[in-house]
């Protein structure tokens, strides 16, 4: 089978396409990835398969798996080691995913669990300072203390050996040779580099990646090459993913972790040995006739939104449709209470008692909806003592105190639909942007560990989503798989830290309720509110809600929103894919 003969050729090409996103501005001082508005998306269409991902040079890379004889999950190897290439501050070989799958073959729909787990000498003072208290988060963030084993090449190692048709080694030839021959610095990475700074340049590693001799970040156009990484590679193509865990490749991971300066971390050999994947069943909610599929704990996405969606169906969203701040109102005010009890409830279930069903069962959210349902003629935001923890029916019985985790937005995510009707929805992470700052091998290390709430108890009572030893942390990912009648209909996700939830919910109540096409869902100006404050996209016409919002008792904010939007359609006409404007990405297919 010929795999990719032409990415390299392809780099110009795809330099051409970034080049569109040159006027996205550098990130602040936690280095999130963000853009500063909308613009329209690209409408493609296919006949036989898609990929959409943020890179264009990744998105090549499973086009031209999937035309030389490959399936998604074969696509999908490419794909995440061309991005971890290509967009190192997103994802990579150094961090997790979680994956969203439908098997044409079995018609079945499943999910797995490549999350970062705390090393096994992890104690739940990991992120408390001398004196107790917890550490300021991007003291936490910076060096070996938030690394967590990574768990990305065994997904992608384990998913293929069971669905996979191309042969491993194939796979990872396009991101070695691109790795060789080197690529160019897009306008997006280039201003991620700059705005870290000092902070990046503060280990060796990605000091002398990337930045050039004189210490200034490299810029766009840059033709970078990463021999390490090619290197990686070659040995995971040769020993699979026992190359990535056991040996020399893991040896230099706990080398990094433990001798980092100024924030040493506790990860051992011992932490990559058992490290598993885990096959999930996935969280389903039927909404408007659809059934609404996505990523169960201690993924937070898939109960969150399918809360949000149980209180939305029971109001007209349809009938107020998006022109309505009252259809802002009900999804602003519905993501605050499923906000809430994610919260309260939600963690690694490996560890903790979770009352999934409780959480997304209808009557519950019938009557949380009831909290929405105010007087037509004078309605108004929910107030801070109504947005609270619900009560859900348990399976067993725990209290749990709220948790103080910051998830940063960084992330990316990329769906891709086969010639034999697979689909793949998969959002991967290093966590924030460069993730720990720390570089082995060719690739930088996460952060996820800052994904766990830095305290330990809430008045008493335990933090779920606490620090324990070989606990996987929440996440707020949100791989999302529509199925119509047991087949499958849209494909979605994005990055964007504890936002992806807000971004993915409010696609699919445009998708469903307000009939947009997915170019158009993929790039509509955003409107979330998590916590109280109601964050509206600057420079949109989401502006135009501010004043109105404020009018119904809403704490507005104006700012930058960070998605990155990739969809695919299936319809009897073909497939219909978009890539959110605000990224590099794109929609490519046949």
């Amino acid at each position: 089978m010929r795999i990719f003969s032409s990415l390299i050729a392809s780099t110009i090409f795809a330099t051409g396409i970034v080049t569109a996103a040159s006027a996205q501005q550098a990130s602040d001082t936690t280095a999130p990835e963000r853009a500063t508005g909308t613009t329209s998306a690209k409408r493609v269409e296919a006949k036989t398969f898609m990929v959409a991902a943020a890179n264009p040079l990744a998105a090549e890379a499973g086009r031209e798996v999937i035309a030389g004889g490959g399936n998604a999950i074969d696509a999908m190897v490419a794909v995440q080691t061309v991005l971890g290439l290509v967009e190192p501050q997103s994802s990579g070989l150094g961090g997790g995913a979680f994956l969203v799958y439908y098997d044409a073959a079995s018609k079945k729909l499943t999910t797995f669990d490549g999350r970062e787990k705390a090393p096994m000498q992890a104690t739940p003072k990991l992120f408390l300072d001398d004196k107790g208290e917890p550490l300021k988060f991007m003291d936490a963030v910076v060096g070996g203390r938030s690394v967590g084993t990574p768990g990305a090449v065994r997904l992608l190692e384990d998913v293929h050996k069971r669905y996979g048709k191309a042969e491993w080694a194939q796979l990872l030839e396009p991101a070695e040779k691109l790795a060789t021959a080197g690529f160019q610095v897009s306008p997006r990475l280039a201003s991620l580099i700059a705005s870290e700074g000092e902070r990046l340049k503060k280990y060796e590693g990605p000091r002398n990646y990337f930045f050039d001799q004189s210490g200034a970040p490299l810029k766009a156009g840059t033709v970078l090459k990463n021999p390490a990484y090619a290197e990686t590679l070659s040995a995971i193509a040769k020993g699979g993913a026992d190359a990535f865990y056991k040996g020399p490749i893991a040896e230099a991971i706990v080398k990094t972790v433990r001798e980092a300066v100024d924030n040493p971390g506790v990860l051992s050999l011992a932490d990559f040995d058992s490290y598993t994947i885990k096959e999930r069943d996935p969280v389903c909610f039927t909404y408007r006739a659809l059934d609404v599929c996505g990523m169960g704990p201690p993924s937070s996405g898939g109960v969150a939104i399918s809360q949000m969606l149980g209180m939305m169906e029971n109001f007209d969203l349809k009938g107020f449709g998006p022109d309505n701040v009252e259809s802002w109102r009900i999804l602003g005010d519905a993501q605050r209470l499923a906000f809430a009890d994610r919260e309260r409830y939600v963690a690694d279930t490996d560890f903790v008692p979770l009352p999934i069903k409780g959480l997304i069962d209808k009557n519950y959210l019938g009557e949380r909806a009831k909290l929405l349902d105010v007087d037509p003629a004078n309605p108004k935001a929910l107030t801070k003592d109504q947005v609270k923890a619900g009560e859900p029916q348990w399976d067993h019985a725990l209290l749990f105190g709220r948790d103080a985790a910051l998830e940063m937005p960084s992330t990316s995510h990329f769906v891709i639909v086969d010639k034999q009707g697979n689909v793949v929805s998969m959002t991967t992470t290093i966590e924030s942007g460069f993730g720990s700052r720390l570089m082995t091998n060719g690739f930088l290390l996460n952060n996820e560990l800052t994904d766990f709430s830095f305290k330990t108890h809430d008045n008493g009572l335990p933090v779920a989503n606490r620090v324990e030893p070989g606990k996987r942390p929440r996440s707020s990912m949100a791989p999302t798989i529509v199925m119509k009648d047991g087949k499958p209909l849209l494909a979605i996700g994005s990055p964007g830290g504890s936002q992806i939830i807000g971004y993915v919910a409010q696609a699919l109540v445009a998708y469903i309720d307000w009939g947009m096409p997915v170019e158009q869902i993929v790039a509509q100006p955003h409107l979330i509110n998590r916590f109280g404050t109601y964050d509206i996209e600057a420079g949109t016409t989401a502006e135009r809600f501010a004043e109105p919002l404020k009018a119904l008792g809403f704490e507005v904010k104006a700012g930058e929103m960070n998605s990155g939007l990739h969809a695919i359609e299936i319809n009897e006409g073909g497939l219909v894919g978009s890539a959110d404007p605000r990224r590099e990405g794109v929609a490519v297919g046949e």
